[in-house]
């Protein structure tokens, strides 16, 4: 047998594997609901079923499939997880573990963190049990990040913090909180360092703001003589500017839809539009134009979906680049254009705000498109993915 057979048959006897614990672990009832635990916009609210179904797959590893086996990830090789994706996919069962521990901070500390900051940490994020939230853009330091003020005392074994950030997603309930601070006044970058804070700490208050959406999922978050231990810090004074920067890439990846191998699952929107549209003789959309718009929708959905899956398994160990700045770009853009044809599609039934003429469904869409124009900003705004496409990839340095 030769040694591609070996490894045909090995991922067969593991997606049967994966097949059988589906079957004996996902609720059918749970099919089709929400990560509650990667959401931004309201409390962890988990019924039994689904805190049951997140403790089973914490425990298995499987919600981080790929991380470190030693740390509490499933261990499984790129080709595994995909399987796992694909049957996951299959029996309409979603992943339970998530959020910006998943999404951005664990990745960044496994990276650059130290043994005993890795054991604390991973294991508590691979199991679903502790939400984080990102200590990053400040009052007058979003685009120019390297700007913050928000300062870090040493004050020999610990740090006193004080100052502010804003545009805290999930602050309100976050149970901890990674940070970029400064240490050192007289340098712009280089006095930049990367904390982790305890929300319950004393002298921490969140602030929700309220958005157009009429979610409040982002928070004003204050720090008044907040005592961080320095065994929080992650790396070494002053190199909190680069362990950021990596931390972002891989935020931006996220953000964009290429952290996720679930996109491609669920109807899509030919399938929603024929519901409300129609279908013509031939069985196609009724409204011609709309069926081309929502072709072309689609096929560069899916080309940006296998671009992003291809970037991930080129790189090295699963680490991301500055070409996460264009599949930020790319991504957020075509998930506001998706929206916008949701929108379009479902007519008047798509603007619900509330009220029983409207589906949880179509309030919760609306709500969703109003949300989404947000995404274009946050996490770095198009206009700074364009320069760091400018420069980094492309090679084009200012002139002045």
């Amino acid at each position: 047998m030769s040694v591609m057979e070996d490894v045909r048959v090995d991922l067969d006897t593991f997606r049967a594997e994966v097949r059988d614990w589906l079957a004996a672990n996902f609720p059918a009832s749970l099919k089709g609901k929400d990560n509650s635990m990667s959401a931004v916009e309201g409390p962890t609210n988990e019924t039994a079923e689904q805190a049951a179904w997140r403790k089973a797959m914490g425990e298995k590893g499987w919600g981080v499939p790929t991380w470190p086996a030693e740390y509490g990830g499933g261990g499984l090789s790129r080709a595994q997880a995909k399987v796992l994706a694909e049957e996951m996919g299959r029996a309409g069962a979603w992943n339970p573990i998530g959020g910006m521990g998943v999404m951005m901070f664990g990745p960044t500390l496994l990276e650059y963190g130290n043994e005993a900051q890795k054991k604390e940490h991973i294991p508590a994020i691979a199991r679903g049990e502790v939400r984080w939230c990102q200590g990053y853009s400040e009052p007058n330091a979003g685009s120019d990040l390297a700007n913050l003020q928000t300062f870090a005392e040493d004050k020999g074994d610990h740090y006193i913090v004080n100052g502010q950030k804003t545009w805290t997603s999930g602050g309100q309930w976050a149970h901890k909180c990674f940070a970029i601070v400064r240490t050192d006044k007289t340098q712009k970058q280089g006095g930049i360092t990367f904390l982790l804070i305890d929300m319950d700490s004393p002298g921490v208050e969140v602030k929700p703001i309220q958005m157009i959406s009429g979610m409040s999922p982002f928070c004003e978050t204050f720090f008044t003589n907040v005592k961080v231990p320095k065994e929080n810090r992650v790396g070494e004074e002053g190199q909190g500017w680069t362990i950021g920067k990596r931390l972002l890439q891989h935020e931006r990846t996220n953000l964009s839809g290429g952290g996720s191998a679930f996109r491609m699952s669920g109807p899509s929107l030919a399938d929603i539009a024929k519901k409300y549209v129609g279908i013509d003789a031939e069985g196609r959309i009724a409204n011609p134009d709309l069926r081309a718009r929502i072709a072309k929708f689609e096929m560069d959905w899916r080309a940006f979906l296998l671009t992003a899956m291809r970037v991930q398994a080129e790189s090295k160990g699963g680490g991301v680049s500055e070409v996460s700045s264009i599949l930020k770009t790319v991504g957020t853009k075509l998930g506001q254009e998706r929206a916008e044809l949701m929108i379009e599609i479902q007519g008047m039934e798509g603007l619900g705000w509330e009220g029983d003429g409207f589906t949880e469904a179509q309030i919760h869409g609306v709500r969703a498109w109003l949300f989404g124009k947000a995404t274009t900003i946050y996490g770095g705004s198009t206009e700074i993915q364009n320069n760091v496409i400018a420069k980094r990839i492309l090679g084009m340095l200012d002139h002045q």
